[in-house]
C-alpha cells in the first residue's frame, strides 16, 4: 500500500468521527455568549451574555433565546432528554438571575450556563462514540510509533 492511500485511509477515519455540525454550532455560540472577550486586568472572560444582560430586561431576554439555540441544537443532536431538561435548568438559572439588579451581573461573570451546556452534549457525544474515538486514537498513536522507530 502506497504512503498516499495509507494517508487517505486515516483521513477518511478521521473525518468519519469529526464533531457533528450541531455540535460545532453549539461550541462557536456558547464561545460568543460566554468568553469571546477578555476584560484586562482582571483576567476574565466574559461575551455577549453578559454584555447584553447587561441593558435591563429586554438583554437577559435576548440572551435566553440565543441561549435556547443550543438547548434546540441538543435536541437536534439526539441528546436524550433528561439532559436537554438539564440544559434547559441551565439557562433559565442564568436568565432567571439576570433579573436581580447588580448581583445577577456579577454572577453572570462566572456562571457560563451555555458552556456549561455544550460540555453536556460533548460529554454525551463522546459517550456515543467512544470505542470509535479510542480505536482512531490508538491507530493515530501506532501511526506516530511507527514513524519514530
Amino acid at each position: 500500500m502506497s504512503k498516499l492511500q495509507t494517508l487517505d485511509k486515516r483521513q477518511h477515519r478521521a473525518a468519519d468521527l469529526i464533531a457533528p455540525s450541531e455540535l460545532l454550532k453549539a461550541q462557536d455560540i456558547a464561545n460568543m455568549l460566554d468568553t469571546a472577550v477578555k476584560i484586562p486586568f482582571i483576567g476574565v472572560r466574559v461575551g455577549l451574555d453578559f454584555l447584553v444582560g447587561l441593558i435591563p430586561g429586554i438583554g437577559d431576554s435576548l440572551m435566553l433565546f440565543m441561549s435556547l439555540r443550543i438547548v434546540y441544537l441538543g435536541r437536534k443532536l439526539g441528546v436524550p432528554k433528561a439532559l436537554q431538561t438539564r440544559m434547559l435548568r441551565n439557562s433559565l438559572i442564568d436568565y432567571g438571575l439576570g433579573f436581580i439588579p447588580i448581583l445577577g451581573d456579577i454572577v453572570d461573570l462566572f456562571y457560563k450556563a451555555n458552556k456549561k451546556n455544550v460540555r453536556i452534549m460533548e460529554r454525551w457525544w463522546v459517550g456515543q462514540n467512544k470505542p470509535e474515538i479510542d480505536k482512531l486514537a490508538a491507530q493515530q498513536l501506532a501511526d506516530w510509533e511507527a514513524k519514530q522507530g
